[in-house]
């Protein structure tokens, strides 16, 4: 099965009905008529042109591991997304919805909420990126409430964990693919992501790969004109005893023989909001698949895996 590519324009029965047919396949999707200006989505690629051309010392100024909100530049090899291969070969730089000093949950140092880090030789970059994360949080929003609809549950069944979401904007850069890389070398190792939603923005490079649901193929997310690629993240098959999926993608840019660029959009609930199993997934008798926990503790846990000590 490819990826299929589901139009937001059409009924909500007819998108709730896609979605669950990609869910339960291997979790991704295009989405494409989401109302997002093309212009707005080119904008984020120069910024991250821009940022990463910045000399080293003054991305260090903003490094991810200054940040107790985990937000700032991240180097090459910084991260380890698949423990069996070497460290990811990717540049990538973090930012978030700025919840100020004076918030709850600023003050006790709650992992996905604080202030963001910029670079200021770039001053106008906050102010794009704020749009951009305030126009993709809509579709994620919106997706939610498609989730709920294709597990036959009301719209509003997650609306409740929408409020004060975690959200993530990351800008990605994947230098060439060296031509004598080992076979355990990816510009990110194949990995599953850790929110609900992701929304991607991709260049035209390629290099997205999506584990099949036979379990052995790799298909290529190629690049569509104008679309988003869409994935559910592991709180999903928490929230849906396993039904749906978080699938393994990986990122090696082998195709072009320039850096590619993408914007992926981690859109995650309230840090308390609580994950697990909804009605009507778990066979009475049965005991779940997953244990329950919230959002906050899931990712805290991702982190910790995916970074170490570094971001404990």
């Amino acid at each position: 099965m490819g990826i299929p590519v589901v139009s937001l324009a059409k009924s909500d029965l007819e998108v709730a009905a896609a979605i669950r047919a990609a869910a339960t396949a291997h979790g991704f999707f295009y989405i494409v008529d989401h109302g997002v200006p093309q212009s707005l989505i080119d904008a984020q690629y120069t910024w991250a042109q821009r940022l990463f051309a910045l000399p080293e010392a003054s991305k260090r100024k903003i490094s991810l591991f200054n940040s107790k909100a985990k937000r700032g530049w991240e180097a090459i090899g910084d991260q380890t997304l698949d423990a069996e291969a070497e460290p990811d070969r990717k540049e990538s730089f973090y930012c978030g919805v700025p919840y100020g000093p004076e918030h709850p949950y600023v003050k006790a140092e709650l992992n996905g909420y604080g202030a963001n880090q910029w670079p200021e030789e770039l001053p106008e970059m906050a102010a794009s990126c704020a749009a951009y994360i305030e126009a993709t949080t809509k579709i994620c929003e919106a997706l939610m409430r498609h989730l709920a609809r294709s597990l036959d549950l009301p719209p509003t069944q997650f609306d409740h964990t929408m409020a004060e979401p975690m959200i993530t904007l990351r800008l990605l850069r994947y230098p060439p693919h060296p031509a004598d890389a080992g076979a355990n070398v990816f510009g990110a190792g194949a990995h599953t992501d850790w929110g609900a939603i992701t929304v991607l923005a991709q260049d035209d490079s390629g290099g997205l790969q999506v584990l099949d649901a036979d379990g052995e193929t790799w298909l290529d997310a190629t690049p569509i004109p104008g679309s988003f690629v869409v994935n559910l993240g592991d709180m999903i098959p928490r929230w849906t005893n396993g039904l749906y999926r978080s699938n393994l993608h990986r990122v090696i840019n082998k195709a072009s023989a320039h850096d590619r660029y993408s914007v992926p959009l981690f859109y995650s609930p309230n840090y308390h909001a609580k994950i697990d199993a909804l009605p009507g997934t778990v066979i009475p008798g049965e005991k779940p698949m997953h244990e329950p926990c919230t959002a906050g503790e899931h990712l805290a846990e991702m982190y910790r895996k995916s970074y170490g000590l570094k971001a404990a």
